[in-house]
């Protein structure tokens, strides 16, 4: 694939075993695709591969077909093994080896179990079929065109979705979703007379272990087959959708399953017939059940007609007040597909209390790598500790978020058809992330950045330290010159890049800071506010409900307080939003300076598109800064105690 980036598989990570001889056992074709693999890299290297019994460095064996994931390595005796129960561990045990690089030579060790702790580790594509007038080809997309749609159709030359499932395999995702969650016209018809342009992207993906979805309409049986109704309880209705599963999966034997949105932002859903989302999910999932898949339905579910005047409404509440009524209602393969915070993938956010009150539903968690609201990669902004942060909330007891997600990780994506697939090539670091993250929630992330950087660009010391330094705090760096202490939704309405700090505050979509001359912050509080901080279990409905127990970092967003009000950290707030938005930009323009010295070390081509990147992020970043320190400034009439420039 010329002029494509390799991200993290350049060649020369596979040199440790293209110079060692490897045996291979186990037949089938995910074991041919590591045998491929493995050939590839002794043709270029040197090595060899055989089946044959004999004296090897590296053994990769499948011991059964049992369908898990998992695999154990061990090292000893001068001899490198991995064992499989299932070829997909196979295939995930040989890339474990390729990150360990030349350490998996070296070192003896006991047998070690690696397993997976989430079956279903997805990416959702907001991808359009046909260029939408408003969304364009990728919806929140930021890395060009689609990897699968081109000119209304499916590409004809799938060699890069291939390439693509190779990458993803390599940081342990399983399973893509090919198609925008809002879906249109062209659309709605992959699931029925374009199944063969889905079923030609799953053939490309499928040697990777990677299981294609499909984003549906709820109002299919209308759209497409002609009827007067999609009502969930009408058999008509439930007999259409048996039927159009039935024929997806006879084109797509392995097809995982259907992701919906309804009854949200416009898309139709079971409201329309006065049932409930339970109704609506249950039929899908009948559908769906007898072939083995499962319907992901999402829960971002609010009224987006609000009336901003009317404080007693809050889009935070909207997800828990719809769904945990209906606890327990779900079929067993329908998952609920939560956001991880209440709102909708700001730079902070507490993590939504639906995720620990819903313990009879299979819960999935769905992250955004797509940078929408943190600087949609033209800012460096690596995400790796918020969700790690979120992962690892004990939400409810002692049961983290990642624990409670039984029905699986999901991120919408952040690539296209962009040669360096992610537009920005350190936004690769968030796609790798997360695969390496919903495979291992506890995972520690600054781990997991350097092993992106050994991959991906095989550095010196000097280089390593440079990237880590570049890339470790860019996500709080982000939103110190953003969104202050909670607030969020302070973005240029419609496309969400740049600063417009009312631009949402008066309209239906919901109302985010409620900032005048006294003070600033959401009164969420179940005394006197929105009663949202009640939602929680305790002890964090006790933590939120109180300003004074409330975090810092999420003050506003729970509380409404005065700028005067003096945070934990002992700065009032309205010192906080300017010195957080000067140190910002200055941390920013480090960051540029830091990238810059590493000219020597990088390709040339790489190190000019994230230094162009990098010229207006700091545009931007001093565009933040003096819009937010401004617009509070006039609003609170209190000038920054060090005497700074605020217009």
């Amino acid at each position: 694939m010329q002029g494509v980036d390799p991200a993290w598989l350049p060649d020369g990570a596979f040199r440790p075993i293209g110079t060692r001889r490897t045996l291979i056992r186990g037949s089938g074709p995910l074991v041919d695709t590591v045998h491929g693999e493995v050939a590839r890299a002794c043709e270029r290297f040197g090595g060899s591969v055989s089946r044959e019994p004999g004296s090897y460095d590296l053994v990769l064996e499948l011991d059964g077909d049992d369908g898990t994931e998992g695999f154990v390595y061990e090292r000893g005796e001068g001899c490198t093994t991995v064992t499989a129960s299932g070829a997909r561990g196979l295939l995930y045990g040989f890339f474990h080896v390729v990150r360990l690089g030349e350490t998996a030579f070296l070192d003896d060790v006991r047998r070690v179990s690696h397993r997976p702790e989430s079956a279903l580790r997805m990416l959702d594509h907001w991808d359009n079929v046909a260029v939408h007038p408003v969304m364009g080809q990728v919806e929140r997309g930021y890395a060009g065109g689609s990897l699968f749609w081109e000119d209304g159709r499916a590409r004809g030359d799938l060699e890069r979705v291939r390439a693509y499932g190779r990458l993803l395999a390599a940081c342990g995702i399983n399973a893509v979703a090919v198609n925008n969650v809002n879906v249109h016209a062209a659309e709605a018809r992959l699931l029925t007379d374009r199944i063969g342009e889905v079923a030609d992207v799953a053939g490309a993906l499928r040697p990777y272990g990677i299981r294609t979805h499909l984003s549906v309409t709820f109002a299919a049986p209308v759209v497409l087959g002609g009827l007067a109704s999609a009502d969930p309880l009408e058999e008509s209705v439930r007999a259409w959708w048996a039927g159009a599963a039935a024929r997806v999966y006879a084109a797509i034997p392995d097809f995982g399953g259907f992701v919906v949105k309804a009854d949200s932002e416009g898309q139709p859903g079971p409201f329309t017939y006065g049932r409930s989302h339970a109704d609506g999910a249950n039929m899908l999932a009948a559908a769906l059940a007898p072939h083995g898949g499962t319907v992901h339905w999402r829960a971002f579910v609010y009224d987006h007609h609000q009336d901003w005047r009317d404080r007693s409404t809050d889009r935070a509440r909207a997800a828990y007040d719809h769904f945990v009524p209906l606890d327990g209602e779900f079929a067993d393969n329908a998952v609920l597909q939560v956001k991880h915070g209440p709102m909708d993938f700001q730079v902070r956010e507490p993590v939504s209390p639906l995720i620990g009150a819903m313990p009879g539903t299979r819960l999935a968690v769905e992250l955004q790598a797509t940078q929408e609201y943190t600087g949609q990669q033209r800012h460096v902004c690596w995400l790796g500790p918020m969700w790690s942060e979120v992962l690892r909330f004990g939400i409810a007891g002692e049961s983290s978020v990642g624990a409670l997600a039984r029905g699986g990780l999901v991120a919408v994506a952040n690539v296209g058809d962009d040669p360096f697939w992610t537009g920005h090539p350190l936004a690769q670091a968030n796609l790798y992330t997360f695969g390496r993250l919903a495979w291992d929630p506890d995972a520690d992330p600054h781990r997991v950045l350097d092993e992106w950087i050994r991959l991906t660009f095989a550095p010196g010391p000097g280089l390593a330290a440079g990237l880590r330094s570049v890339l470790d705090g860019s996500w709080r760096t982000y939103e110190k010159y953003t969104a202050p202490l909670g607030v969020g939704f302070m973005v240029q309405p419609g496309h969400h890049y740049g600063p417009s700090v009312d631009g949402y505050e008066y309209s239906p979509w919901g109302t985010y800071h409620f900032a005048d001359r006294d003070g600033v912050g959401v009164d969420r509080s179940l005394a006197s506010g929105t009663g949202y901080a009640g939602q929680y279990a305790k002890p964090w409905a006790d933590v939120y409900e109180s300003p004074h127990s409330c975090p810092d970092e999420l003050l506003l967003f729970f509380h409404h307080v005065s700028y005067g009000h003096r945070l934990h950290s002992g700065k009032t707030v309205i010192q906080h939003i300017y010195d957080t938005h000067f140190e910002g930009v200055t941390e920013v323009e480090a960051a540029r300076e830091r990238w810059a010295s590493l000219v020597d070390l990088v390709d040339p081509a790489c190190h000019a598109r994230v230094a162009e990147r990098f010229e207006e992020q700091l545009r931007s970043a001093r565009e933040w800064r003096d819009q937010v320190n401004s617009s509070f400034f006039r609003k609170s009439g209190v000038a920054d105690e060090r005497g700074r420039t605020i217009y």
